[in-house]
């Protein structure tokens, strides 16, 4: 009667999933919900990947994830995702129902799997990673996420214990996740630009996770990520087993040694946080038995999703479209401190502005207060374009940045925004926006291009 149910369940999900696409629809959760729905134990039984990597963490997750399918791909092998989709349970189940025979076995001898943090209780039980890569944990949305411990404990309570870990060695937090699991830890070496003190507004870990004495930090990246020690207890940040040595941004490549070999990377994005994605990416294909020549190979034909980031340069225009995570103030701290370090000047159209959930609850704003707008009071920026739903309380949060009100212009429409906004040749025009306006975003960029060209 089980397997009845299951092969039942799988047709279901099927037939749901072609109706979604004859439709136009996407299809990357409803099937898999009805599966789960219709059979409770729906995922033990379907067939799975002989190798599981999950990754997963605050932030970077879906870059991270994207790119180690293309590098699988790139070697050759075909790989599961849920890559297109939803990186909870529903979806998680929908790749696996897309990459099963008939009868429910599966076609695929690897899959990857973004997992947000908080599906884990659902997900692990019944779906145990080889691998399991943690990019950090950091403060996320209020509303959902709270405090990274939280987080980091729910992880730790979830974790198979058979899954090997692969952890942020510089990020003290993601490191005491499930402290009985094996794990290596990767990192960057110090680097000329880090300090002593925290700039940001937020440092999530202040005192010693074993003793709870002082943290003295020997240097500091940005927020908690850096290298520290207990006054105290002796307690210190853990050494590496994947490291990148040298960031050579002349040459647009980063060398990354362990204890078996050295690779000189090219970068796929220059940020610091994507250099942490590919020494992430790099420790786990270097576990799962790859020299490091053929991981730097494979890497060169990856790349951050144009959704995420994209530059283009029009009549010697340069024009940005950066992705900034909305309700998470590090994210978008962490997108304006780049922007800002960027050379030349700058005009900034604000766009983040959580279209979708208008209709679904009453946003909490205090998050804007946690994030660093500091960043965006430059003398290289000559003006804020404020838009969307957001706008004034964009307006206010600037300045109490300090920013000067004759640079910040309000214009609720978007699009009006881009038309709008100032901008000569030489200059950059930076658009941050949210996860939910991918498609106003393009016509924003498009908009702008057409203005850069009659310059």
């Amino acid at each position: 009667m089980g397997k009845l149910r299951f092969l039942f369940a799988l047709w279901a999900a099927r037939l749901c999933w072609v109706a979604l696409k004859i439709t136009g629809h996407h299809g990357t959760n409803l099937p898999g919900q009805i599966a789960n729905d219709l059979c409770p134990d729906f995922l033990d039984r379907i067939g799975k990947p002989e190798h599981i990597i999950s990754v997963t963490g605050t932030n970077g997750k879906t870059t991270v994830n994207n790119m180690i399918c293309d590098m699988f791909e790139a070697s050759g092998r075909k790989v599961l995702s849920n890559r297109a989709g939803s990186n909870t349970k529903p979806g998680i189940t929908t790749a696996l129902i897309n990459g099963a025979s008939f009868l429910g076995k599966t076609k695929y001898d690897v899959a990857v799997f973004e997992t947000d943090e908080r599906t884990t209780p659902k997900l692990y039980p019944h779906v145990k990673p080889e691998y399991i890569l943690i990019t950090n944990l950091f403060r996320d949305s209020i509303m959902r996420n709270g405090h990274p411990e939280f987080i980091g404990g729910i992880l730790t309570d979830n974790i198979p214990a058979s899954s090997k870990l692969i952890l942020n060695g510089d990020d003290l937090i993601s490191c005491g996740v499930a402290p009985n699991n094996a794990r290596v830890y990767y990192g960057i070496n110090r680097l000329e630009s880090d300090i002593k003190e925290c700039i940001n507004l937020i440092n999530d870990i202040r005192i010693c996770p074993r003793c709870a004495g002082k943290l003295e930090y020997d240097y500091l990246r940005y927020h908690h990520i850096g290298r520290c020690h207990c006054v105290d207890c002796g307690f210190k940040s853990p050494d590496y087993d994947y490291a990148a040595t040298i960031i050579d941004r002349k040459n647009k490549t980063v060398t990354i040694e362990d204890k078996k070999g050295t690779g000189v990377y090219e970068f796929v994005n220059d940020s610091i946080f994507n250099i942490y994605n590919m020494v992430s990416i790099a420790a786990l294909f270097r576990e799962m038995g790859y020299e490091h020549s053929d991981i730097v190979e494979y890497m060169k034909k990856s790349k951050v999703v144009e959704s995420r980031y994209k530059m283009v340069k029009v009549n010697n225009v340069s024009i940005l479209t950066q992705l900034a995570k909305e309700k998470n103030a590090l994210a978008i701290s962490r997108a304006f401190d780049y922007v800002r370090e960027l050379p030349g000047r700058k005009s900034i159209l604000l766009m983040m502005n959580c279209l979708y959930d208008e209709a679904h609850w009453s946003e909490n704003t205090c998050w804007m207060y946690d994030c660093d707008f500091e960043f965006l009071n430059d003398d290289n920026v000559r003006e804020i374009v404020v838009s969307g739903p957001r706008a004034r309380d964009y307006r206010l949060r600037l300045l109490y940045a300090g920013v000067p009100d004759s640079k910040i212009k309000i214009e609720l429409s978007e699009l009006e925004g881009a038309k709008n906004i100032d901008f000569d040749k030489g200059d950059l025009v930076c658009v941050f926006h949210g996860v939910d306006s991918f498609d106003l975003t393009q016509k924003v960029r498009k908009i702008l291009m057409e203005r850069a060209e009659k310059l």
